[in-house]
């Protein structure tokens, strides 16, 4: 630490043993921050740190504190307390009581794992929710349900994950600034509209696969500024609608058949190699109004990051950041974050949090080391708090003791300051987080890690109505059926967390009636999974694109260009680099 560096490096990752480059902006920004350059390769990091971050998985419990049945993230079993949202903010607690001192001759994480079993968390993460106990992530957002990372001012979302400033969702996946919308996937400013895939600013259309500005569309791709078109073919509005009543789109059947064939239309679509938009000198995919973002995901309004994953709105000048916005200067850092300030290896900084190293939790703190819950507090370690003079000298002490007598985990990995917690010490299983998700393993292998994992809870519900008795039309289902218990036509036979059986609430079947749409026959678990694996991979290969278009530029040769992607070469996408994907769809 603090060695200046001149080039590039190459480097094993100590974790899945393969070569990975650290860049020289890569040391310029790890000196800026004064912490040594990483010894796991850029997914490796992605995956440990997305093992702190359980998504899908709720229990009910009790609050520890006030005795009331609440929803919770984590299992009843859990080590430490569990407070409900009301106790764990209120005056009832003081989580600097749980303070103690540091022991030198202990390891680091040793010491963190005994001290995370002490001390109370928040039952699900939530920040000005209202009406949404049945899910985590939401922020300044209401009437939200069973959804994951919702925020900035949604309403009525049902079934759905990463949906900003949108309402009246259900089924959905990425979605800005939205509204009445129906299995959208990446979409930006659309309303009214079902199954559209990678489109933006499109009104009352259906199956739809990288459209811009279209109205009253359906079955086509890479359409721009069309109305009234179906399989990319021009309708009057009369012939238009005579062709959406043909296809009955009450029936689950008929959706069957014209899910069938959209498929095909997906095949054929011309795909960017990138959905970026807006953006200047950024690598990744899904960026828009980014500058300078390099191998990012899932940004939006940002500037000067690398490697991050689902951050937005003023977040910069940052690396290895996942989930977050309005903060700056953040390394090795998952979850939540809000007008924070260089924070280090950390998990759940909620908001207004600076100059913290291991932190899981805290709110309006500056100068802390270890802590987790803690709240309007300076120069704290492991929820003690020092004299500012007291706490220099100790973070001190701490990082030259964490080089000395390192943390090794079951793997033999080796853990000195400077690497984010490890997975074993995650409070959840490996199969309960997102990065069972994103890099599924098998138990197995989670034992050969060292990485804790736990048998699925197969709850044997009383189902009412099978799943080939759940009525085909929603013209067949009166508010009768909010009683009953429908069962998920996988029937638990899939990798999806499949919950076998599910009900509906008065919303959502309020929402089916409306627009025309049949019941479904899975539970949400099966369906998000089933819009999870059409979104391609939070990595980037190189490949070259696919054009063989004899009037590009290229001529009678297929086009050499290079790009990097997101889309798996093995992926069935026709991916097209940026020149002659605008020459073929404008």
């Amino acid at each position: 630490m603090g060695n200046m560096k001149n080039k590039s490096e190459k480097r094993i990752c100590q974790n899945c043993k393969k070569d990975f480059t650290v860049e020289l902006e890569d040391f310029d920004f790890y000196e800026k921050i004064k912490v040594p350059p990483p010894t796991f390769c850029p997914w490796c990091r992605l995956i440990r740190r997305l093992a702190w971050r359980n998504e899908r998985i709720l229990y009910k419990r009790k609050c520890d504190l006030c005795n009331k049945n609440i929803i919770a993230m984590y299992h009843e079993s859990a080590l430490f307390p569990v407070y409900c949202r009301e106790c764990w903010y209120g005056d009832g607690w003081d989580p600097s009581s749980y303070g103690h001192e540091y022991n030198f001759s202990i390891p680091f994480f040793e010491q963190y794992k005994d001290f995370q079993k002490t001390v109370p968390r928040l039952a699900l993460l939530q920040r000005n929710a209202i009406n949404s106990d049945y899910s985590s992530f939401v922020g300044e957002s209401k009437n939200v349900y069973l959804s994951i990372s919702i925020i900035l001012g949604s309403e009525n979302v049902f079934y759905s994950k990463t949906i900003d400033k949108s309402s009246d969702i259900i089924d959905c996946l990425n979605i800005k600034e939205g509204q009445s919308l129906y299995e959208n996937i990446e979409g930006e400013k659309n309303y009214n509209c079902q199954h559209l895939l990678l489109s933006r600013n499109c009104i009352d259309s259906y199956f739809l696969v990288d459209c811009v500005n279209c109205s009253n569309c359906a079955l086509s791709c890479n359409l721009r500024n069309k109305e009234f078109c179906i399989q990319n073919k021009q309708y009057s509005k009369e012939e238009y609608y005579k062709e959406i009543e043909k296809m009955n789109l009450k029936s689950r059947a008929s959706r069957e058949i014209l899910l069938e064939e959209f498929s095909k239309i997906k095949e054929i679509a011309i795909y960017r190699f990138a959905n970026i938009v807006r953006s200047v000198n950024s690598t990744g995919n899904n960026l828009f109004d980014t500058k300078n973002c390099k191998n990012c995901f899932d940004v939006y309004n940002t500037e000067n990051l690398k490697y991050c994953h689902r951050t937005l709105n003023s977040f910069k000048d940052s690396m290895d950041a996942s989930f977050g916005m309005k903060s700056e200067l953040m390394y090795e850092y998952t979850t939540g974050s809000l007008n924070d300030y260089n924070l280090k290896f950390s998990y759940s900084a909620l908001n207004s949090v600076r100059n913290g190293d291991y932190t899981d939790s805290c709110i309006n703190c500056n100068n802390i080391f270890g802590c987790i819950s803690l709240k309007n507090k300076e120069n704290a370690i492991f929820n003690k708090v020092y004299s500012k003079e007291e706490f220099e000298k100790l973070r001190e002490k701490i990082m030259k003791q964490m080089e000395n007598i390192p943390f090794i985990d079951k793997k033999g990995r080796i853990y000195k300051y400077g690497e984010f917690f490890p997975i074993e010490l995650s409070p959840w299983a490996y199969n309960e987080t997102l990065a069972q998700e994103i890099s599924p393993i098998i138990k197995i292998q989670a034992d050969e890690n060292g990485y804790p994992w736990r048998k699925p809870n197969i709850k044997n519900f009383e189902i009412n109505i099978s799943a080939e008795n759940i009525p085909d039309s929603i013209n067949e289902v009166n508010d009768e059926i909010l009683k009953e218990v429908l069962e998920c036509a996988h029937k638990g036979n899939c990798e999806h967390q499949c919950n076998t059986a599910f009900r509906l609430t008065n919303y959502e079947l309020a929402f089916y009636k409306k627009h025309n749409i049949p019941l479904p026959i899975l539970c949400p678990n099966c369906r998000y999974y089933e819009r999870f694996l059409q979104i391609p991979a939070l990595k980037l290969w190189k490949r070259n694109c696919m054009c063989d278009k004899e009037n590009h530029s290229h001529g009678k040769e297929k086009c050499k260009v290079e790009f990097e992607t997101s889309y798996a070469p093995d992926r069935p996408e026709i991916i097209y680099c940026e020149k002659c994907y605008q020459r073929e769809v404008y």
